[in-house]
């Protein structure tokens, strides 16, 4: 081995090993929650309680210790040895030890001028200061008779030209009854007219979608997912004079609550070239009707030169058997090239597993979701890596698993009976919602953006291009042994699906001279 690649070894292990001793909050333990828990745990924003100093968090060590132990939290559903997703909010099990071992010891302070600098949060939102915020014109109180809501608030946009949108963030104005919320835009008025139809309260109620046809539909709110931020040239055209649509899901409460969410809008700086479609899954109603007509006009497949989607194949009517654990097999055929951006899973509480996997006209196989472990109360929008390549001729396929046993403890009815597609919680679905856009030549190649403004950076020395100073500061900053990461495509050079200690020596080797 050279010289310098022998300097560079000691380097890596001075960083990547440091000598073991009793971790302190300070020095070791925060940064892992300032980094991995605080923006969801801080004043207003989804988390039961703040965790943003020592005093904070060693209140509740024990409880940090098991739910870290147990992975359920920071909450991750998607199983990122599988496939890779922007933003896994998963923990090493370095960090996961590290936290125990803290515990185990009394979890002391330490130096407090060795504690981590706080991330700089930005308030009223989790991506910067909103081009635009659109709030509920008045508070809507719910009915608290333990049945889901669905409202429609239409708020007018007051745009005098069409923008190009970036992000849209949607802010729950009390978390508690907010169960999940859909958006869209309306420029026929059809909404704000069946709004004046019912003013003995704000808003409207409606089942399933909006009750007007919509223009566009931006992406929605589920707690815990961070919104999408759309990479260059990429994005939604929000229309001028639009009127904005939140349908908004109140999950059953037993009191009269009362809500007033918001949302902020991210415009774009430059001109989008590709406007975002999405295409979905949808099972056959008991009556052998497929709801993909539906979910086609409901999402606005049919505006992006129509649906991608050939056909669809499914095995079986959506009926969930009491007392049976029941599978789905869908398939979507795609007759043109596309790029997938994200994909967004989505059943109720006899829920069990999802898997969805791309195979091509070769019969080569790309891995887009595994959820081994469904929870209804953990669900998101979860964005690629990378743009994930489509090619026509390639078909989609979805494997659903449904507990509808008493062995399922979230199951909504004793004894169990048959279940089949509904808009209430105690009702099943089957659906997933992808985003895409047109393929483009190299879109497979490219990295999506993890904050506004680009794609992702891997030039963490600044010097315009990636070396082996780049593979250093990454391991000084986020270690090795990582299989969750965003970085994988560039600094993975074994292909192993882990930035380790294999890819050092490799990189060593290709930069030293």
């Amino acid at each position: 081995m050279r010289p310098l690649t022998l300097s560079i070894l000691a380097i890596l292990l001075a960083v990547a090993s440091p000598r073991a001793k009793t971790p302190t909050f300070s020095e070791h333990v925060s940064s892992i929650i300032y980094n991995n828990c605080t923006s969801c745990h801080r004043n207003g924003e989804i988390g039961p309680m703040p965790l943003t100093n020592y005093s904070e968090i060693a209140a509740y060590a024990d409880m940090i210790k098991y739910v870290t132990e147990t992975q359920y939290m920071p909450p991750w559903k998607p199983d990122y040895n599988y496939s890779q997703h922007i933003g896994a909010r998963t923990l090493t099990k370095t960090e996961i030890n590290t936290i125990s071992n803290w515990v185990n010891a009394g979890f002391p302070q330490g130096d407090i001028a060795l504690e981590a600098p706080m991330p700089e949060f930005p308030t009223g939102s989790v991506l910067g200061t909103p081009d635009l915020v659109l709030t509920m014109a008045e508070p809507f109180t719910i009915r608290g008779d333990n049945e889901d809501q669905y409202q429609v608030f239409v708020i007018p946009t007051h745009l005098t030209e069409d923008r190009e949108v970036e992000a849209v963030e949607f802010r729950p104005g009390n978390s508690r009854i907010v169960h999940h919320a859909l958006i869209g835009a309306d420029i026929t008025g059809t909404a704000r007219q069946r709004d004046l139809e019912t003013p003995e309260e704000y808003g409207y109620e409606s089942f399933g979608a909006f009750g007007a046809p919509t223009a566009v539909v931006l992406p929605g709110y589920t707690p815990g997912a961070k919104p999408p931020i759309y990479p260059k040239g990429v994005g939604h055209i929000l229309p001028k004079n639009s009127d904005l649509l939140i349908q908004v899901h109140y999950a059953p409460w037993p009191l009269a609550e009362s809500d007033q969410s918001s949302i902020n809008i991210f415009f774009k700086k430059e001109p989008i070239e590709r406007e975002v479609g999405f295409i979905s899954f949808a099972p056959l109603t008991t009556d052998g009707k497929t709801l993909s007509r539906i979910f086609r006009v409901l999402l606005g497949e049919e505006r992006h030169g129509g649906t991608p989607v050939e056909k669809i194949k499914i095995d079986d009517l959506f009926v969930i058997p009491k007392d049976q654990i029941k599978t789905f097999r869908t398939t979507l055929f795609i007759n043109r090239d596309i790029s997938l951006l994200s994909i967004y899973p989505h059943m109720h509480l006899l829920g069990k597993s999802w898997e969805i996997y791309a195979t091509d006209p070769q019969g080569n196989r790309t891995n887009l979701i595994r959820i081994q472990d469904w929870d209804f109360n953990w669900q998101g929008n979860y964005t690629f890596t990378q743009y994930q390549k489509i090619a026509a001729g390639s078909q989609i396929h979805a494997i659903t698993t449904y507990d509808n046993t008493t062995n399922n403890p979230l199951n909504p009815n004793y004894p169990p009976r048959n279940l089949t597609w509904g808009d209430k919680t105690t009702d099943e679905m089957l659906l997933a919602v992808m985003e895409y856009i047109p393929y483009q030549l190299g879109d497979e190649n490219i990295a999506l953006t993890v904050g506004r403004g680009g794609e992702i950076s891997i030039d963490f020395n600044g010097n315009g291009q990636r070396d082996f100073a780049d593979f250093l500061l990454f391991v000084q900053n986020f270690g090795l042994n990582r299989g969750d990461t965003s970085y994988q495509r560039h600094f993975d050079l074994n292909g192993d699906g882990h930035i380790n200690f294999t890819d050092f020596i490799i990189f060593a080797n290709q930069y030293a001279e």
